[in-house]
Order: C-alpha cells, then structure tokens, then sequence
C-alpha cells in the first residue's frame, strides 16, 4: 500500500499541470462576501472593534468553573456568531490599504476556523487531547499546535518559588482540570478510533507531569497547592480510564476526507491548494530531498565523515559554538537584522547531551552539526520578536486562532534551512549539507503520510511507515515516540503536517515574486530585505505576506475563484 501511493510515474507531467493552471487562472478580486450581502462603507477601526468583539466571543462562558464545549451552548451561541460574521463579510474594504484588507482577510479566516470546528472537527467532541490542560513548555511557535482549550495551565509561565499571587493563579488554574475533565465525559461522544486511543498518551502524560509537580519540595510543604494537585491527578486518571473502556468500542475513521481538508486548507489556513495538489508537492519535494542528498554525499564522498558528539562536555562544546557560527554568518553575510534578542532566544535551546540509543530524528541531526536544526529555530527570533516588540496591529499582535500561522511560521523555518545553506552557510562543513536534505525528506514523508491518513486510505500506523521509511539513514526508526507524536498532530490539526513544505513553497513564491519586483525596478535583491520584511509583517498566513510585500495577490483570488 505505502508503495502505491508513493509511486512518482508521470509526476512531473502532473506538476506542470498544476502550475500552468494556476498560472492560467483568470483574475478577479478577492470575493469579500456572498452575493445576498449588501456591502456598506466601513472604516478599519470598525475592523479593529470587531475583532475584539470577536476574540472575547469566540472565548466560550463557563460551566461549573471551565470552558463550556457542550453541544447545547454551542447550539445557543451559534446566532451571535451568525451575526459576527455577517457584520464582517458587511464590510466595504475597497478603499483599505492592502495592510488593512490583510488584516480583514486574517478575521475571516479566524471566523472560518470557528464555522469549520463547529461543523467538522468538533475536538471537544472527536478529540481527547483537547482536553490536555498542564503545558509544561512554550510551543515554537505562536499558540500550541493542535486544538487547545481555553483554559491550559501554562507552568512553563512560572517562576518557583511562588510569589503568593502567583500561588492564587496555580490555584485557580488547577481548578479547572476537574469540571472539564467531567464535561470531557459528556462532551466526547466521537467514533475516531486513532484519534480517541492515540489521546489517551495525553491525558496520561498530564498526570505524570503534575506528579513531577508535587515533588517538588516548595509545593510539597504547601498543604492547598498538594490538596489541589491531587485532585486535578485524580481527576486526570479518572479520565484516562474512563477513555481507554471507551477507547474499545470506537470503529471509525479519524481523516477528515479529502474535501473537507481541501476546504479547509483554503479558506482558514489559506492554503490556495487542493488535497491533490499537496499530494504532488510533497511528492515532487520528497524526491528533490532524496536526488540532492545522493548528489551531496557523492560530492563529499573523499572527506572524513562527521563524527557526532560522544559525551555532554563534547556536545555543550559543538551546540554552543554552532549557535554562534549561525548567528555570526547572518550578521555578517547580511542574511537578516540579527536583534540583539536573537542570541539569549537560541542560547535558551541549544538542547544537551543525549546518548546514541535514545535520541530522536532530530536530536540525531543536531549531535553531527547542530546548524540545521538551529536554523529551523527562526522560530524563537520569531517568538522574541513577539513579546519584545509587538506587532502595531492589534489584529496580528496575538497569536491567530486555529494555527492559522501554520504556513508562515513552519515555513520560513523550513525554508531558510536550505536558504541558509545556499547562501553559505556550510562552506565549514559540507557534509552538513546532506543533513539539511535528510530534514527535508523527513518532513516530505511525513507529511504525505498525514495526506493519506485525512483521506482515510491509511490508517495512522500506515503514515507512520511512509514517515520512517521515507526517512533516510533509517534516523526515523531509533526513537517511535516521536513519529507518533507528529502523527497524531497531524491527524489532530488537518494540514499542519504538510505545512512545514506547502509553506516552504509559498514563501519561495513570494520571494521569486519580491526579486522580480526587484528585478523590475532596477533595483537589487538582498535576502536581508525580504526576511526583514517579512519579520515586520507579523505571524500572518504566507499568502497574505506575500500579498503585502508584492501587490500579488494571485492565490487569493485563486482560493476565491475555487470557492465561489
């Protein structure tokens, strides 16, 4: 089965398809609202009243102290959220800046993301992960990745010793794991077997953590915080039971089929492809990534190999120097503005020392030359960019819901791994270059795998295979955990697994798009331009980006044109 559908025969025909109709599509502008919709003038600061209206909507009330997901309320408040999006597909934004009508765009994506959740996805409903509540780390990128409650407890957030208005916010954080854990009993009535039994590692995982937790001799020697850590682990396991007895009667599929994710990808993610169309694409990168690996390593075939680091003195040593070879390449070859954040963000996670059995895909990379990975770390300049300088738009401040960031944030950090190395960054270390292939590979397959998986014509074990055979050097068969962490994810958040290269393509795109500009005007390319630029815009989906840095808004009125 994995053979058939990884079979690339005509694929290059297909992938000249694909771009002559694209490039064929006739334009139009972008469809703001259905045809029954009377457009009146709007200002953006109606925009911008909206959207807060919004984001406190969209936050739903509370059902014996948690957020409530029942069915009945989501039943109640379905009109208000009629009412929400009519006001915004309302609006005349002709007169808008492309700044302005980006942000507007942002909304309704949003907005969509709610509609989809409601009608498809429905976590509280298909999703025992969605009840996980205790976060012990910061995602990479903006907000976590996956369906997530509204009600997490952040631990990562605090710092130990508890001030005492720091010990009143655990508390009144713990307090929501037992009722929600009680409506999860109510709420999860799905059919989706890998999605209901791969969850259970979840919620597992949370009474570990809060156990850890409770050792900890601060919190120990506190009788109400121990009091409360108890019973949320109670109430944690009582739920993981409760999961696994029903885990054996669930039957279904757990994909949420091809037009569905088409739909989708399109119009919250705004992804302007079909599930076809990624299929061919990450198809086509899978091959480039395992063709180049070949080339290099036929290239470096006469050098000494690498040699990964064998001891924690040894790999402090690599990991430190690493980071600051990385950095000082893009200061001085000016690939980006290094902020003076940049440092103390990566510094924060260079990783340590794990030994050869029990490190993972990634962890392996990083123990020969840990630069690749490090580059996919743009994240964390990303993310220090976000808390220590703000977006001005309130709009893009925060993080998007649904991860609609997906295809920006995933995809520069995928991207500049093979930018980086174009631009020299390995000239060190050519080996180096084959693991930047290796990566991409990983994430080809993986992704791929998810495709199936949503189209139902695999289950999520079957991904797995494609993401660990399709991995060379067998660097995904050492540590299973993490191929079912990324599966489940996947499987979770539709379209995240395939984001890492669909938005690799669309920022390629915006920069083929900006150097033509260039190009045009006489003027220059220098990368530290666009990566600058991009930086500024914010963690906005890639096609928007492009849209603001371009004036191209051809995939948007694509996705338009798809869904009229």
């Amino acid at each position: 089965m994995i053979m058939k559908h990884l079979t690339l025969s005509f694929l290059l025909l297909n992938l000249i398809l694909f771009l002559i109709i694209q490039s064929c599509s006739p334009k139009q502008e972008p469809k703001q609202a259905t045809d029954k919709i009377n457009l009146s003038p709007a200002q953006y600061q109606d925009l911008v009243n909206l959207f807060k209206e919004w984001r406190a909507f969209e936050k739903p009330p509370l059902r014996e102290g948690a957020p409530d997901y029942t069915m009945a309320t989501f039943g109640k408040r379905l009109p208000k959220f009629k009412e929400l999006q009519a006001k915004l597909l309302s609006m005349d934004t002709a007169r808008w800046t492309v700044e302005q009508r980006v942000d507007w765009c942002i909304v309704k994506a949003e907005m969509n993301g709610f509609d989809f959740n409601y009608r498809v996805l429905q976590p509280w409903a298909r999703d025992p992960a969605f009840y996980k509540s205790f976060w012990t780390e910061r995602s990479d990128v903006p907000a976590h990745e996956g369906p997530t409650h509204h009600a997490t407890t952040e631990i990562w957030t605090y710092n130990f010793p508890l001030s005492p208005s720091e010990k009143a916010r655990l508390l009144n954080d713990l307090k929501v794991i037992p009722p929600l854990n009680s409506q999860a009993k109510l709420n999860l009535t799905g059919n989706a077997k890998d999605l209901w039994n791969t969850g259970i590692r979840d919620i597992r995982s949370q009474s570990e953590d809060l156990k850890h937790l409770l050792e900890q001799n601060d919190i120990k020697q506190d009788t109400e915080l121990a009091e409360a850590i108890q019973v949320a682990i109670q109430s944690t396991d009582d739920l993981a039971n409760w999961l696994e007895q029903e885990g054996k009667k669930k039957t279904g599929e757990s994909g949420i089929g091809k037009e569905n994710y088409t739909w989708y990808q399109q119009n919250v993610h705004l992804v302007p492809l079909t599930w076809e169309e990624e299929v061919l694409l990450l198809k086509r990168e899978l091959a480039r990534a395992w063709s180049a690996l070949k080339l290099e390593e036929h290239k470096n075939r006469n050098l000494p190999p690498l040699i990964d680091a064998d001891s924690p003195e040894a790999y402090q040593k690599l990991a430190e120097k690493s980071a600051k070879s990385l950095l000082s390449f893009l200061d001085k070859e000016e690939i980006v503005s290094v902020k003076d954040y940049f440092y103390p963000a990566l510094q924060a996670h260079l990783g340590k020392f794990v030994p050869k059995e029990k490190r993972h895909f990634f962890w392996i990379t990083a123990h020969y030359d840990p630069r690749p990975l490090y580059s996919h770390f743009y994240h964390w300049f990303e993310l220090a960019q976000m808390d220590l300088s703000p977006h001005a738009s309130e709009i893009r401040r925060s993080p998007l819901l649904y991860n609609i960031f997906d295809s920006h944030n995933e995809g520069i950090a995928t991207g500049v791994e093979e930018t980086f190395m174009h631009v020299g960054l390995y000239e060190d270390n050519p080996h180096a270059r084959e693991i930047v292939y290796i990566m991409l590979a990983q994430r080809a397959a993986r992704g791929l795998g998810s495709l199936y998986a949503h189209a139902n014509e695999m289950t999520m074990e079957e991904a797995g295979k494609i993401h660990s055979e399709y991995t060379p050097r067998g660097w995904m068969k050492t540590e299973k955990e993490l191929r079912i962490f990324e599966q489940h994810l996947y499987m979770r958040q539709p379209g995240y697994g395939t984001s890492y290269i669909t938005g690799k393509y669309l920022i390629e795109s915006n920069i083929a798009d900006f150097a033509r500009m260039k190009e045009l005007n006489k003027e220059p390319f220098r990368i530290k331009d666009f990566l600058d630029k991009l930086n500024e815009i914010g963690n906005i989906p890639a096609i928007l980006g492009h849209w603001q840095m371009t004036g191209n808004d051809d995939a948007l009125r694509l996705i338009n044109q798809r869904n009229q």
